[in-house]
């Protein structure tokens, strides 16, 4: 198994990703994280073109924005993620159910699957959130809790439970997120007009897709994925600072 302290690292950088991109698709971006973001430092290669692009993009609208700019992304958030039509096809709507049901409604079967695996994890919706569960921000942050649960297992020394709950990770990954997010990523791209929602839709491609690489290999590197196809070890670009 790859060395405690190198899988501890990345365990970190994993939570800390996940963790800033349920914040950016969870709301607009207020003061706060508008201050984080212009702190934060991206990298330029990091093996996976698509995280490359959306790193770029981010980077670019950060370092040439207006006045207006908080405006400018509350008013593209909401032309991205809620839109004004009452069909399927308005806007990127940021739901599972939307892009795996025939009719593209909301709270479909995937609603409540992912919120099934939600309680048998012991995870409740909080009060405050309105949303349906297989809402994206929820399933990047269920991403983040079970790779801090991953973590924890691993510092205690329990090496068995950091792979089931990898494992459980790994199949969450294809059995939901990337499953359907490459979709709503193909939506963000039509409806946002800045580059910072079109960079956090390439982003997030990418980044499912590096973090299912490194999934399946550490997997397959334990006898857990049998039948996984040969992979390289993904690049884990992890990103330094994370929005409240």
């Amino acid at each position: 198994m790859t060395a405690s302290s190198e899988l501890a690292q990345i365990l970190q950088g994993r939570m800390a990703t996940y963790q800033f991109l349920s914040r950016m698709f969870r709301v607009e971006v207020d003061d706060k994280l508008y201050q984080t973001l212009l702190s934060m430092r991206f990298p330029a290669h990091t093996g996976n073109d698509k995280v490359d692009e959306g790193y770029r993009l981010i980077a670019s609208y950060l370092s040439s924005t207006a006045d207006n700019v908080m405006l400018d992304l509350a008013r593209d958030y909401v032309r991205t993620f809620i839109g004004s039509g009452n069909s399927g096809f308005s806007a990127a709507y940021p739901y599972e159910s939307v892009y795996t049901s025939p009719k593209r409604l909301m709270m479909q079967d995937a609603r409540d699957e992912v919120l099934i695996l939600y309680r048998a994890a012991g995870l409740g919706k909080k009060e405050s959130w309105k949303e349906g569960e297989d809402h994206i921000a929820l399933e990047l942050e269920f991403e983040q809790i079970l790779a801090q649960r991953s973590l924890e297992a691993l510092e205690a020394g329990d090496t068995d439970a950091c792979l089931k709950l990898l494992l459980q990770q790994r199949n969450f990954l294809t059995d939901h997120l990337t499953n359907w997010f490459p979709m709503m990523a193909e939506d963000i791209a039509k409806f946002s007009q800045t580059d910072l929602y079109r960079g956090l839709g390439k982003l997030t491609s990418g980044w499912l897709e590096n973090d299912l690489e490194f999934l399946e290999s550490i997997l397959e590197e334990n006898g857990m994925l049998e039948d996984a196809p040969e992979r390289i070890t993904a690049q884990l670009p992890a990103i330094e600072e994370v929005g409240a």
